[in-house]
C-alpha cells in the first residue's frame, strides 16, 4: 500500500470524521394555543372572583372564623373521617382476607358484605341509620339473645344481657354517621386490600410456609407489608372522599357537621352563595394536606420498588486489563 493510501484511511483526520448536525427544533405551535387559551381562561375567571360583589369574600371568611363552623369542621368532619376510615381499613382488610381465605363461610360472609354494602348508597344508608332506633325501642342489648326464654325454662331469675345502650344516642349522632360510613368505607376497603394481596407473588407465601410460618404470621409479616404499596394509593383517594362524604350526615341528621353549619348561616342571612364557599375552601384546604400525606406515604411503601441500581465497575486485580 502507498504512503497516498495510508494516509487516506489514518485515523484522527478530520475528513473522516462526521460533521456536525444542523438540527432544527420541531416547532409546536398548538401548545403556545393552548397557553393562551388557558391565559385567557384563567384572567376571566380572577377578575370574575374579584369584581362580582355577589361572593362577598368578607362575608366568607367571616363565616369560616365563626365557632359553629369550626366545631363542626372539626366534629363533623374530621373526627367522623377518622373514625369512618378506621373502621373502614380495619374491616376491610379483615374482609379481605376473610374473602381469600380457603374456608367457603367466611369467604361468603365477606362476599355477601362486601355486595350489599357496596350496594347502598351512602345517602341512603345514613338515612336509615338515623331511623334504627325505631327496631331498638328497650335498647341495644349487648348478650345472649333470647336470654329471658332460655332463663325462664331453667325456672331462674335474671338476665344474660351485658350492657343496654340507648339506640337513639348511638344511630341519631355522630356516632351513627362513623359507624355508617364507616361499614360503607369497609366495603370499598375489601377490594382495595384484596387487590393489593393478590399482587404479592405466591412464592413469598410458599416461602414463609417453608420457614414454619403460620397462615396468620405470614399474612401480617410478609404478605400486607409488600401489598401496602399497592393498596396506599387508593386507600389516600378514598381518605379524601370521606372527607367530602361527611357532609352527607346531614342525612341522619348531625347539626355539628361542617356544610350544615354553613348552610344554615347562608339560610338565616341570606347570603347562600358564601356560605357554600366558605365550605368549599374548608374542603380544598384538608384535602390538600391529606395529599400531601398520601405523598410521603406512598414515597416510603414505594421504597425499594422501580429503582434502577448502577452498574458495578470491576477493577482488573493487578492492574491488568481485559483481553
Amino acid at each position: 500500500m502507498s504512503t497516498t493510501d495510508s494516509s487516506r484511511v489514518a485515523p484522527g483526520r478530520s475528513d473522516d470524521r462526521p460533521g456536525a448536525i444542523d438540527a432544527v427544533p420541531v416547532r409546536h405551535p398548538s401548545r403556545w394555543i393552548a397557553i393562551a387559551v388557558i391565559a385567557v381562561l384563567v384572567a376571566m375567571l380572577v377578575h370574575m372572583l374579584v369584581t362580582n360583589d355577589a361572593y362577598n369574600w368578607p362575608f366568607v371568611f367571616e363565616i369560616m372564623n365563626q365557632q359553629p363552623v369550626i366545631e363542626g369542621l372539626l366534629k363533623g368532619t374530621i373526627v367522623a373521617t377518622i373514625g369512618s376510615m378506621v373502621i373502614g381499613v380495619v374491616f376491610g382488610v379483615l374482609l379481605a382476607v376473610m374473602r381469600l381465605s380457603p374456608n367457603p363461610v367466611l369467604s361468603s360472609v365477606a362476599w355477601v358484605f362486601t355486595w350489599f354494602f357496596r350496594g347502598i348508597p351512602r345517602l341512603v344508608l345514613l338515612t336509615i341509620m338515623g331511623a334504627l332506633g325505631i327496631l331498638f325501642t328497650k335498647g341495644l342489648a349487648i348478650g345472649v339473645p333470647f336470654d329471658q326464654q332460655i332463663l325462664g325454662w331453667l325456672g331462674v331469675d335474671g338476665s344474660l344481657r351485658l350492657h343496654t345502650f340507648d339506640a337513639n344516642a348511638i344511630f341519631s349522632g355522630v356516632i351513627g354517621g362513623i359507624i355508617g360510613l364507616g361499614l360503607s368505607e369497609a366495603a370499598y376497603m375489601a377490594e382495595i386490600a384484596r387487590a393489593g394481596i393478590l399482587s404479592v407473588d405466591n412464592g413469598q407465601r410458599e416461602a414463609a410456609e417453608a420457614l414454619g410460618m403460620s397462615r396468620g404470621r405470614t399474612m401480617r409479616r410478609i404478605v400486607l407489608p409488600q401489598a401496602m404499596r399497592v393498596i396506599v394509593p387508593p386507600t389516600g383517594n378514598e381518605a379524601i372522599a370521606m372527607v367530602k362524604d361527611t357532609s352527607l350526615l346531614i342525612a341522619i341528621p348531625v347539626s355539628t357537621e361542617l356544610f350544615f353549619q354553613t348552610s344554615s348561616i347562608g339560610s338565616r342571612t341570606y347570603e347562600l352563595l358564601p356560605s357554600y364557599i366558605a365550605a368549599t375552601l374548608y374542603y380544598l384546604l384538608i384535602s390538600s394536606i391529606m395529599m400531601v400525606g398520601q405523598y410521603f406515604l406512598e414515597q416510603k411503601f414505594g421504597r425499594g420498588f422501580g429503582a434502577t441500581s448502577k452498574p458495578r465497575v470491576q477493577v482488573p486485580v493487578g492492574g491488568q486489563g481485559g483481553a
